[in-house]
């Protein structure tokens, strides 16, 4: 039985692709899958997918939609510095994500 994959990324967050087809664009992060490892990042890995037509307004055809991307992948995108790692800084109970380059709050 697989277990979650520990993660430090977010739903919301800023990532930068960081190899692969879509290496070097960046999006953010639509929708994470913690048992499989994966994300859906907005705009990002476009797969054709044929959609089915369910009711009378809704149009049948070939759309593009965005697929999973492995979170190995993936690497969060600071304000100030740019791609990044992430690391962790205790205040009392509270746990908070930092920069790892210039120690600014993600």
């Amino acid at each position: 039985m697989a277990g979650q994959v520990k993660v430090k990324l977010r739903k919301n967050d800023h990532v930068q692709v960081i190899s692969g087809r879509d290496r070097g664009k960046t999006g953010r992060i639509v929708r994470i899958d913690r048992a499989k490892g994966r994300a859906v990042v907005e705009g990002l890995n476009m797969v054709k997918k044929a959609v089915k037509q369910r009711k009378q307004s809704d149009k049948a055809g070939i759309t593009s939609v965005e697929a999973p991307l492995g979170l190995a992948k993936l690497m969060i995108v600071c304000k100030k510095c740019g791609p990044t790692r992430i690391r962790w800084r205790l205040d009392g109970e509270r746990r908070s994500r930092i920069c790892a380059k210039c120690e600014g709050e993600l």
